[in-house]
């Protein structure tokens, strides 16, 4: 029975290391960003601008997939609430 003690000890210490270290990384990791124009900061640096990030996927509106990110906030040039876009007059109208 004595054999067990330290074995129980070592599990226990084994399960603190694998408990609070992904609680470290996540607590003291920072901010990061898997696409570098994922990060506000870049969206006016060259990397982040047509035609260079085109070639790669990576320009904000790639990343995004075409939709703002949310930590900005609604965008200022937004319609007003029960506004319509204008349509346009040119190319074929197909959906009548």
């Amino acid at each position: 029975m004595s054999n067990e003690v330290p074995n129980d000890r070592k599990l226990f210490k084994w399960l603190a290391v694998l408990i609070i270290l992904p609680l470290f990384i996540a607590i003291f990791g920072g901010d990061r960003f898997r696409y570098p124009c994922q990060d506000p900061k870049n969206w006016d640096k060259e990397f982040c601008q047509k035609p260079l990030c085109d070639v790669t996927r990576t320009c904000p509106e790639h990343v995004f997939k075409g939709q703002r990110d949310p930590r900005l906030g609604p965008p200022a040039d937004q319609l007003p609430q029960g506004t319509q876009p204008t349509q346009s007059t040119q190319g074929v109208q197909c959906g009548k």
